[in-house]
């Protein structure tokens, strides 16, 4: 294992002082406080992304002294990737660093897929966003927090222009990611004023020997490309990345236009999560479409397609005739399909018919055998009335064939096929409907509405049930 630093936290006691490691002539220690005071509420929990190297040991340090002062609540997670012969090792220190620093702190074991096809870099990467942000974690946590800074910003720019990615890649990362609810709160900190404090205070660090490995592309750039650039450009990691921010807030303006592209021609915004309207393609220039349609695609979590194959795409979706059938891929390896019907482009996951038999007893959610989910909450005068019910709990099975249901008190009870078909919903979407009963009572199908007699009136507090595909 490589030589590390001195040990973690104050050297032979002494106090520390504020020297060179500033931004703007603010203390790094300042800057990440005004940084968390910004984002923070008193009493959340963060969950540190610990590696044990110079970055997170930074800021773990920093974290464990503002803990008290904010109010906030730190964990810290080192993700165990089995790929080092000191892998056990660095475990260790960073357990160690955690105990003396007062810092719960787990260890998640993570089995990286050496032959997955991204390469042993995004395998390794993805297994760790896995265990930081799945179910897996000990802790119930706010927010994620990673030590990525200045430095990183500038090479994943770099590495992204030689993948000839668009604007949203361009962006690199976001120091705030509130849907993923991940923090980075060094991005405008170099590496050499991170090595500066730590030191000052005397910290300890690892030093991960794959990261001297140049054939890795972000080694290379790192350790040949770079050095070079700076003897001509010495700021050239700093305006990479503040082209990186540029770049976000230009793909921030391209998901606004796409928002207002994903109206449709009623004055309604598209809300349907996989759905859209075809007309909104057919009525834009070429790269607004091809913008709705990227910015489709992500918001329903689907990897980005290249340029000719996203061409293609809007090609087949726009030329067909009306009544063609269409079927593209969008991920065969999920089994998530493009399809058209009936006026509107659809995702289709192809997961099967999977039997349902659940109960709802008042969770927020319920996550569907076919990983589908149904999303409940309450609203007054809509939904369906909870007074009506005998007890609060529902339901919740497939489709069996010749079910009727009156979600309308002026029209007569229809067939549940009418309905649906009235509704046009897609074929495939109505194989793997969830119906929801109370009792033997058919009170809820998902994208049609609740039975008239059990509908909340204007005063009566009423559950609502939304079906999630993605």
């Amino acid at each position: 294992m490589p030589a590390r630093k001195s040990q973690c936290g104050h050297k032979n006691g002494s106090h520390p002082t504020r020297q060179v490691y500033l931004i703007k002539k603010i203390p790094l220690e300042t800057y990440l406080e005004t940084f968390l005071t910004s984002i923070l509420q008193p009493g959340q929990t963060l969950l540190l992304a610990f590696s044990g190297g110079l970055d997170s040991c930074v800021l773990l340090h920093m974290l464990a002294q503002l803990q008290p002062k904010l109010g906030f609540k730190l964990k810290a997670m080192h993700v165990h990737h089995g790929l080092s012969p000191n892998a056990d090792a660095w475990a260790k220190f960073c357990s160690d660093t955690c105990v003396e620093l007062k810092v719960s702190m787990q260890i998640a074991h993570v089995n990286v897929l050496k032959n997955s096809g991204l390469g042993l870099e995004a395998s390794a990467r993805a297994a760790r966003y896995a265990a930081l942000l799945g179910d897996t974690a000990d802790y119930m946590v706010d927010y994620v927090v990673l030590a990525h800074h200045q430095d990183d910003q500038a090479e994943t720019l770099l590495l992204q222009l030689l993948r000839g990615a668009g604007v949203k890649g361009l962006s690199a990362m976001a120091a705030a990611d509130a849907k993923k609810r991940l923090l980075r709160p060094l991005l405008a900190v170099s590496r050499a004023e991170l090595q500066a404090y730590a030191t000052q205070h005397g910290l300890q660090w690892i030093e991960d020997e794959s990261n001297q490995d140049t054939s890795l592309d972000r080694n290379f750039c790192r350790h040949q490309i770079f050095p070079l650039l700076e003897q001509r450009f010495p700021a050239a990691k700093k305006t990479l990345a503040r082209s990186a921010s540029h770049m976000a807030e230009a793909a921030l303006l391209l998901d606004e236009l796409a928002a207002m592209d994903a109206v449709s021609q009623t004055g309604q915004p598209s809300l349907d999560t996989v759905s859209l309207p075809l007309q909104n393609l057919h009525k834009l220039s070429e790269a607004r479409a091809r913008n709705l349609l990227r910015w489709w695609l992500a918001r329903n979590h689907q990897p980005m397609p290249s340029t000719v194959r996203l061409q293609e795409m809007l090609r087949q979706l726009q030329g067909a005739k009306a009544d063609a059938s269409i079927k593209l891929a969008v991920n065969s390896a999920e089994g998530v399909w493009l399809r058209r019907y009936q006026g509107f482009i659809y995702l289709e996951f192809d997961r099967g018919n999977q039997a349902i038999a659940m109960l709802w007893q008042g969770e927020p959610e319920l996550r569907l055998p076919d990983n589908s989910r149904l999303i409940f909450t309450q609203q007054l005068g809509q939904g369906l009335a909870f007074e009506r019910l005998s007890i609060y709990r529902l339901r919740i099975s497939q489709r069996i064939g010749g079910e009727q249901f009156k979600p309308d008190l002026a029209k007569p009870t229809r067939t549940l096929k009418h309905l649906l078909q009235e509704a046009k919903i897609p074929p495939w979407q109505r194989q793997r409907l969830p119906l929801i009963y109370s009792d033997d009572t058919l009170a809820i199908v998902p994208g049609i509405g609740v039975a008239c007699g059990l509908q909340a009136r204007e005063n009566e507090l009423g559950l609502l049930v939304i079906w999630e595909q993605v």
